[in-house]
Parts: C-alpha cells; sequence; structure tokens
C-alpha cells in the first residue's frame, strides 16, 4: 500500500471524495496535472469538466467529455492557441469566449471576469443536469484535510469541485457565494495542487541548486535580516532558512493570500516558523521602511510587475552594503529536451517559450543592465539552466506542456512518442533557461 507521501494527484483528490461521501462531481480547474490523472483512474467520478484558460487541451482525453465539456479561453496568451487548434476535434463541447482578455499565469479571472464566469458555470451545469444532490457530499459549510489536500465547503447541491486557478490572486473566491447557492462547492488547495506543486517542485529539481548559489552571493552574516519577494510558498524562503540553519530571521511578501496560506502551512509543518515570517504585500510598493533588510531577493516575480519599480523597490528597503538577488526567467534563451527529435522539430520545440510577463516585466538579459542603472555594484550577471528530471513529475509535466503547446497534428504525435520512449528508459529529462543577478547597495 502507498504511504501518503507517495500518493499521486488523483488518488489524493479521489480519497478527499471518497471521504466526503461524494459519488461523482463536476469538476472545475484550469492546469491538467490537476484533472488529467482523476480523468483516466476514476472517470465515473467526473460528472463534467470545466476548463477555465486552460494551458493545454489532451484532445484524446477531453473527447470522452463531449458535451460535459465547457471551456473559458480568452483572445491571446498561454494556451489559447492551444484551444483554438482542439476546438475542431470536440464538436460537442461548449467554448466561452472572454472578449479582449489575455490569458497569463496569474490571470485573475474569476475576478476580472465574474459574471462571464459564474454565468457560464452555471448555464453549463444547469444544461447538464446529469447529477443529483444525494449523490454529493456534505451539506453545510465545513472546512478540514484529507492525503495533504485541504477542503473547504460551502452551500448545498449537486457538488461542485473547484481545482486552484493557477497563480491568480482572488482564485475562486469572488464567485464561490453565488455558485453556493446552487451547488455543494468544495474548494481544494494544498502544495499537491495547482501551480503550487510547481513551485513546490522547485525545492527538488535543479532549481534548488540555482537558489543556494544565489544564497551564497548574497554572502550573509549570521543574523542579518532577509526579505524574500513574492515568496509564493515560501519554498525559496525556508531554504534561506534551511542552508543557514535558521541563522538568518527571514521574511516573506506576496500579493497572493491564496499563495501565503500555502506558505505559512508548509513552514509550519517544517517546523521553521520560527525563523520566517510571511505578510501580505505589493512588489511595487514593499511595506517596509527604507534600509530595513540586509539582503532582498526575488525570484521569478519581476516577469509579473513593472522590473524598474520592484528593483527600485527591493532597492530601496535593502541597508547600505547589503546585497540584491533576482532571478528571472529567461524568454530570450532557449530551453533543451533529451529527446533524439528529428533536428527541425527539436529546433522547433526548444525555441518555444515559458511563461509569460506584462508589458513592464522582465524576463530576459535586460535584467542586467537594470541592475547598473540601479547604480548597484560588485555585480555577479549569470544565465543559468535548470535540470527538470522524472524524479519530480509534476514539473516535468508542467514544462513539457509548456514546450509542446506550439505542436500540433504529426510533430505532436512524434513528440509523444519520443517522449514516451525515453520515459521507459529513464532518459527524460529537460533544460529551463534563468537569468541571474547579485549586486551591493552602494
Amino acid at each position: 500500500m502507498s504511504t501518503e507521501t507517495e500518493l499521486s494527484v488523483e488518488e489524493r483528490i479521489f480519497q478527499v471524495l471518497k471521504h466526503l461521501g461524494i459519488k461523482k462531481a463536476h469538476l472545475a480547474a484550469r492546469l491538467d496535472a490537476d484533472w488529467r490523472g482523476l480523468a483516466i483512474a476514476h472517470p465515473e467520478v467526473i460528472a463534467s469538466l470545466t476548463l477555465v484558460l486552460p494551458m493545454a487541451m489532451p484532445q484524446d482525453l477531453l473527447a470522452q467529455f463531449g458535451s460535459r465539456l465547457t471551456v473559458f479561453v480568452g483572445d491571446q496568451g498561454a494556451g489559447t492557441e492551444a484551444v483554438q487548434q482542439a476546438m475542431p476535434s470536440l464538436p460537442d463541447a461548449n467554448f466561452v469566449r472572454l472578449p479582449g482578455y489575455t490569458s497569463i499565469g496569474w490571470s485573475n479571472v474569476a475576478a476580472d471576469r465574474s459574471e462571464e464566469m459564474r454565468s457560464g458555470i452555471s448555464e453549463f451545469l444547469t444544461r447538464l443536469d446529469n447529477i443529483s444532490e444525494q449523490e454529493g457530499g456534505l451539506q453545510a459549510e465545513t472546512q478540514g484535510e484529507v492525503a495533504g489536500i485541504r477542503y473547504q465547503i460551502q452551500g448545498s447541491g449537486a457538488p461542485l469541485v473547484l481545482l486552484p486557478l493557477q497563480l491568480a490572486p482572488s482564485q475562486w473566491e469572488p464567485i464561490v457565494p453565488e455558485l453556493s447557492q446552487s451547488y455543494c462547492t468544495v474548494t481544494l488547495t494544498g502544495a499537491h495542487l495547482g501551480h503550487a506543486a510547481n513551485l513546490e517542485s522547485r525545492g527538488k529539481t535543479g532549481f534548488s541548486t540555482l537558489v543556494k548559489d544565489l544564497i551564497e552571493n548574497m554572502r550573509l552574516q549570521p543574523g542579518q535580516r532577509v526579505l524574500d519577494v513574492g515568496c509564493g510558498t515560501g519554498v525559496c524562503s525556508r531554504l534561506v532558512a534551511r542552508v543557514t540553519d535558521g541563522s538568518n530571521p527571514v521574511t516573506g511578501i506576496d500579493i497572493s493570500p491564496y499563495l501565503l496560506r500555502e506558505a505559512v502551512s508548509l513552514t509550519g509543518n517544517e517546523s521553521l516558523d520560527k525563523f520566517i515570517e510571511y505578510r501580505e504585500g505589493s512588489a511595487e510598493a514593499i511595506p517596509f521602511d527604507d534600509d530595513t533588510f540586509d539582503a532582498t531577493m526575488a525570484i521569478t516575480m519581476m516577469e509579473e510587475a513593472d522590473a524598474e519599480v520592484v528593483l527600485s523597490e527591493l532597492v530601496r528597503v535593502t541597508r547600505p552594503g547589503g546585497r540584491v538577488a533576482v532571478v528571472v526567467r529567461a524568454l530570450d534563451m532557449p530551453g533543451w529536451s533529451s529527446l533524439p527529435l528529428r533536428p527541425e522539430l527539436k529546433k522547433k520545440l526548444e525555441a518555444t517559450t515559458f511563461g509569460g510577463r506584462e508589458p513592464q516585466g522582465c524576463a530576459d538579459a535586460a535584467l542586467y543592465q537594470l541592475f547598473r542603472n540601479a547604480g548597484l555594484t560588485n555585480l555577479k550577471r549569470y544565465p543559468q539552466l535548470v535540470t527538470v528530471e522524472a524524479t519530480t513529475p509534476t514539473a516535468l509535466n508542467y514544462y513539457s506542456t509548456m514546450m509542446s503547446r506550439t505542436l500540433s497534428g504529426d510533430e505532436l504525435e512524434e513528440w509523444r512518442a519520443a517522449r514516451a520512449k525515453a520515459e521507459e528508459t529513464g532518459s527524460y529529462f529537460l533544460a529551463m533557461p534563468y537569468h541571474c543577478a547579485v549586486g551591493t547597495k552602494p
């Protein structure tokens, strides 16, 4: 029997449903890693599937849902092309277009398009009417945790299970009150779901080596205070605490209450809460006085904001002589795949960028000039590849999806066949590019 640490995502979700007495539920998600396994291993529990700005569209798997599938799609951004390519092969599915909306990892769609989301889901589920209230779980508001997944239940009626919306700060919260008037809404969160799982995998992949190098370049002395801006689930904050044996107090800030809840829970689970504190705050207006910290860092968040403003804020709250450290995704560099593909297909695959950025964000070598423009000295600037292997399947699947999203038809089939063969032999891995910079405040 598998231990809890070995459970797959689908088995964790299945255990939650079983615990709540839910035999069949409507499912809503964004990342395919959250629902794919359940659709394969336990398709009988999925009454319908709602995908919100999906990053990928596995057509062979989605075809089984027929008219029980609805997809919300924006005009442009991550996954939009994949949805458009999938439409002809899913003639019975319902596609809800969000005019003028760009899909990126942190799209706050339930807040930005609340009425369209609420009405679209309600109309879709009303048309189906294929699940009775008696088949679904608890009939009153409650919460708990099963198999490492936290659940919160509101309302009564047929069960509607809401999985995380990637990095959206508000997640489903803006429309849950309305949905719970008609459905027993079960909101699932935890380190094994959504983008929290991808962020947490950083502590187990080559990304942890990148962060450890960054910490070494920060040249921390015992007792010096560290600020982690855009801390997410706190995976890097916790890494600082472990590397320094708790000798450096760490403060993590993030604008996402959803991610901060995960950070607090995970930090407590590792008994590191005496070294780390978290608070809500914006990277563009860091809620601390000038010259407060001995070292500040921002890891893959300057893509999501005005990079110049963020860097100026990092410098402002760093004391003179302190260090500022930043990592951004390198959209100007190719990734790398171990798959033995045709040269032209391999080139196309590896040229695919992963992730997005805001218009004023930084996700390329412009980071290095930003550090010089900010007046930082003793600069250390370098690109670095991060290896992602089968030991972290959630991360490998996520980045595989990102790299392959421009492939279609025969190209996609060739890639899938090559990946399956490489996975059988244990030779499949990816390397993803990043830009890193560390400097001293004069």
